[in-house]
């Protein structure tokens, strides 16, 4: 089937879509996380396909990997979507004016939403998930690292809808190729919004091909700054839970700032990393302050292409300021509008750098790695918009719904 045809059967769908009460939605919803689990092995015998494709040493590698526990969480949070309250049809605002004309703005879907991801076989549930519960249709195009795991998904899906008499095309997986990727970025009068979920070289790619209105989910540079007066016993454990708790996620942490006060408790505050076997690149004071106290095989010397990478790995950077303005000025340069970090008891320092860093999530003493729609109580995520125009952070229903004006009068006409 053309690629066309695809587009024209999933806005047809689309329609079909806003007919559906919302109880309905949240059965099927219900229906489809039953069946994860009760069809997990066909969805990880895929992903083992998947995963005999790709070295384990690929730093992505953790993102494709399923597993029973996984698949229990994303059912979970499927169960936990089918809660929530329905974004559609909420009155936004509403008067009535002079003349008798009431003015009324309610939530309605997008219509047929893009989804382009990579090696991320999780995001598939997640976004039909969404997707349905906000009377989204959804056209999918994943990698080739994920394809096999990809079509299970949807298979089963598909085979829950079908039990409903649902029409199938309301959710659809292009092919896994660059050329799909393409037709799905032009595809002007089928696709409302698409969203691009992955690396530096697919959002660029995205940036200068798209002709359908987009919504960012950039790659995350994140920093943590451990500031003059920070606690070192939380600040051992912050610091391990952002970079080693996921390290292939978006949010994990890239570099760890540290004010030059506070480099005799380096060693100390990298010592939970150390053990979990994170190599290190510092800058020229903060490598003095470790050679000797931290691993001789996980140090290295820090270069200026340390401070723009996202590492999505058990690897990174150390940078040493002389205070929170510099701090300020080195997530400002290299920041990616992601998330970032202060650890400090300084209220004035919380402020200040709540105030002035320009990221969608801005963390107090606590870690990046809650920059998940899960963890913000969102059920799940479709993903982390860096824009500032439009949704910003974790995107959920709401940030999937419009709105429209409906005009109620009786026979009003205009001067």
């Amino acid at each position: 089937m053309q690629l066309e045809e695809i587009f024209k059967n999933v806005k047809a769908a689309s329609k079909s879509l806003t007919l559906i009460k919302d109880e309905t939605r949240n059965e099927i919803l219900q229906a489809v996380a039953e069946a994860i689990l009760a069809h997990k092995e066909e969805i990880l015998a895929a992903n083992r396909s998947d995963l005999s494709r790709m070295d384990k040493s690929n730093k992505v590698y953790d993102r494709l990997l399923l597993n029973e526990k996984r698949l229990e969480d994303i059912a979970a949070d499927m169960h936990h979507v089918a809660t929530l309250p329905s974004p559609l049809g909420k009155t936004l605002k509403e008067k009535t004016l002079e003349n008798g004309l009431n003015l009324k703005r309610v939530s309605v879907p997008f219509g047929v939403i893009g989804m382009i991801y990579e090696s991320r076989p999780n995001v598939t549930f997640d976004v039909f998930s969404l997707c349905f519960k906000s009377g989204n249709a959804c056209i999918l195009k994943g990698s080739k690292d994920a394809d096999d795991t990809n079509r299970a998904e949807v298979k089963l899906i598909h085979n829950v809808l079908k039990q409903y008499h649902i029409n199938t095309n309301v959710v659809e997986l292009l092919p896994a190729t660059h050329e799909a990727t393409g037709e799905l970025l032009n595809a002007v009068g089928y696709v409302d919004l698409c969203i691009p979920r992955g690396g530096k070289n697919l959002i660029k790619f995205v940036q200068s091909t798209a002709k359908v209105p987009v919504i960012e989910t950039g790659a995350g540079i994140v920093h943590c700054y451990f500031d003059e007066e920070g606690d070192l016993t939380i600040g051992k454990d912050i610091v391990d839970n952002a970079k080693t708790r996921r390290p292939s996620v978006c949010n994990t942490l890239d570099t760890l700032i540290i004010n030059e006060k506070r480099l005799q408790d380096l060693p100390e505050l990298l010592s939970k990393v150390e053990a979990k076997g994170v190599r290190i690149y510092a800058d020229a004071q903060a490598y003095k302050a470790l050679k000797g106290k931290y691993t001789d095989d996980l140090l290295e010397k820090a270069d200026e292409e340390t401070w723009s990478y996202e590492s999505m790995s058990l690897q990174m950077g150390v940078k040493t300021v002389a205070n929170i303005d510099e701090a300020l000025e080195h997530i400002a340069k290299y920041g990616s509008g992601h998330s970032e970090s202060i650890i400090t008891e300084d209220q004035d320092a919380q402020k200040k750098f709540q105030t002035l860093v320009d990221a969608a999530c801005v963390y107090v003493n606590t870690p990046t790695s809650f920059t998940d729609g899960a963890q913000f109580g969102l059920g799940a995520e479709i993903g982390i918009s860096t824009q500032k125009l439009g949704a910003r952070g974790p995107m959920a229903l709401e940030e999937i719904t419009t709105y429209k004006w409906l005009i109620t009068g009786h026979g009003q006409i205009r001067a």
